[in-house]
């Protein structure tokens, strides 16, 4: 069965279109930069674990929760739910790349169907994660160089230990960045390390008063800053999860 399996990705895998732009030689530079044995890292932002879509091998990990992470939609373009919230891993948590995998033609026949499979996926192992399937991290898919994918990578994992900069806030902040939740004049730095950087900022000028909209993917969740600390927040009950097939709500 197993030797007819790969010849069977074998034939399809010629038909199966890349969905990477990276040169091969690039691929392979970026496997040795980011997963060397000197190559700790640390969260840069407090992550959730969730279900891999489909896929029960794997976990993702993401800074959004599950009705935010807007990877997949089913065939009548609706986005699917990875699933429900597993755990929660605070910002400054020691990370380390194991690989990275780019969506070349043989990469997405390989993986299953209910997956964001034509994305560049990073499979990271990260200290107190609970026990279980590898953890995965997805990349957008319009990267086309090196510094690109290196600079997607550095917005969730830091090469410099935060620990510093989290000591310095009060204890109610760093209490919120660890829970994934906002409290009042916490500053932007705080709060991106809790909630993850949002999809759009809207900038305005009132006086000498620097006011910004964070703006979170789906427009779920809203969060009022000024002068660079946390004024008000709005969220917005979702809408019933449209799940993964096989998933459980």
């Amino acid at each position: 069965m197993k030797r007819l399996l790969v010849v069977l990705l074998a034939l399809l895998a010629p038909g199966c279109k890349s969905h990477t732009q990276i040169a091969p030689e690039d691929r392979a530079a970026l496997e040795h930069t980011l997963s060397g044995p000197e190559a700790d890292r640390f969260l840069r932002q407090s992550m959730y674990i969730t279900p891999f879509f489909g896929d029960a091998s794997k976990r993702l990990l993401t800074p959004y929760p599950p009705q935010e992470v807007l990877l997949l939609n089913d065939t009548k373009g609706q986005t699917l739910n990875p699933g429900p919230i597993e755990a929660t891993l605070p910002a400054g948590s020691k990370a380390r790349i194991r690989k990275i995998e780019f969506p070349t033609a043989w990469a997405v026949t390989e993986r299953i169907l209910y997956s964001p499979r034509t994305l560049p996926w990073v499979y990271v192992d990260v200290e107190g994660a609970p026990k279980g399937p590898p953890l995965v991290f997805v990349l957008p898919g319009n990267l086309k160089t090196r510094e690109e994918v290196l600079a997607e990578v550095g917005r969730t994992l830091a090469t410099q230990d935060p620990a510093a900069q989290l000591t310095a806030f009060p204890e109610p902040v760093r209490e919120a960045i660890r829970q994934k939740k906002s409290v009042q004049d916490m500053p932007a730095e705080a709060l991106e390390m809790s909630w993850g950087p949002p999809e759009k900022v809207r900038r305005t000028l009132e006086g000498t008063q620097r006011h910004e909209e964070w703006i979170y993917p789906g427009g779920l969740r809203h969060a009022f800053l000024t002068d660079g600390r946390l004024v008000k927040v709005e969220e917005t009950s979702a809408p019933p999860p449209n799940l993964t097939p096989g998933s459980k709500p």
